[in-house]
């Protein structure tokens, strides 16, 4: 049955902060928010497959206030039997919800945006119509990644109505080529394209220096991080995928950095990411 998506709302999607705190190296700010577990339901979507989200503890609405959302996608077709979130669990939900809290918590440090604090990334899949309430979505292990048709279409549906996502923590040529095949059929018009130094996204918040970045993973060989992105007819960038990069590892173990300086350097990443997904 054809579902009919809501029509983004600006006022959701493009919230305005007024100010921005005088910034030092993000590897000096203290990082008190812990991983947490989180309260996370289970429940039959229309297609009869698992569907984990997570609700707010006071059901509060979340309008005006950012958070990032989690993208989910069914694994079944591998025969694995997860019963839980977050690493050792299903491949999408990797570094959750650590890793994201983590990253509120910096970017709520660093401006005056209005952030949730309180809550794990709220888990949804591609044909889920509460996803078009949040304007960035995390998405992970691509390379494991199978959409329907109509998945696909509310890839694109969602990116194409103002939608950031960000694809991390994949990597090598075995996991590309299917993500690749994927993106092209959500997006037949558009090219991947890689992103060099330059463009806006490195740019809009911290002044990255450069995308030359040493690899996350230690049991791979030598592979060499690469950004690339989907662009629209306008020039915003819908989409920035991290291959053989996992910047989200970083966030998720910044309380404990095994790497100081990969920390900070993910992090600012992270910020401008988000900074970027409010401002185009």
């Amino acid at each position: 049955m054809k579902m009919t998506k809501p029509q983004l709302s600006k006022s959701n999607w493009r919230i305005l902060f007024s100010g921005i705190l005088i910034l030092g190296l993000i590897a000096t700010v203290a990082i008190a928010q812990r991983r947490g577990g989180g309260g996370s339901h289970q429940k039959k979507n229309a297609e009869g497959l698992p569907t984990y989200y997570e609700v707010p503890k006071d059901q509060a609405d979340l309008s005006g206030k950012f958070i990032m959302a989690r993208l989910r996608f069914d694994v079944s077709m591998y025969g694995w039997n997860f019963t839980h979130l977050g690493d050792g669990g299903f491949p999408w939900s990797h570094d959750w919800p650590g890793a994201g809290r983590h990253l509120n918590k910096i970017v709520s440090e660093l401006s005056k945006l209005d952030i949730n604090l309180d809550v794990n990334e709220p888990i949804y899949g591609f044909t889920d119509a509460d996803l078009y309430k949040y304007p960035m979505a995390y998405l992970c292990e691509v390379g494991y990644m199978n959409l329907t048709d109509q998945e696909l279409q509310g890839m694109r549906e969602y990116c194409l109505r103002g939608g950031f996502i960000l694809v991390d923590d994949f990597r090598l040529q075995r996991e590309w080529y299917p993500f690749e095949a994927q993106i092209k059929r959500a997006f037949p018009e558009y090219q991947l394209k890689k992103l060099d130094i330059s463009h806006p996204i490195f740019n809009c918040f911290f002044s990255i220096k450069t995308l030359d970045v040493p690899p996350p993973y230690g049991n791979f060989g030598p592979i060499k991080p690469e950004f690339w992105g989907v662009e629209d007819d306008k020039g915003r960038l819908m989409m920035v995928i991290n291959y053989n990069n996992d910047v989200s590892d970083y966030w998720q173990w910044s309380d404990n950095p095994f790497d100081p300086i990969g920390t900070n350097e993910a992090y600012k990443f992270g910020v401008n990411y988000v900074m970027y997904a409010l401002t185009h």
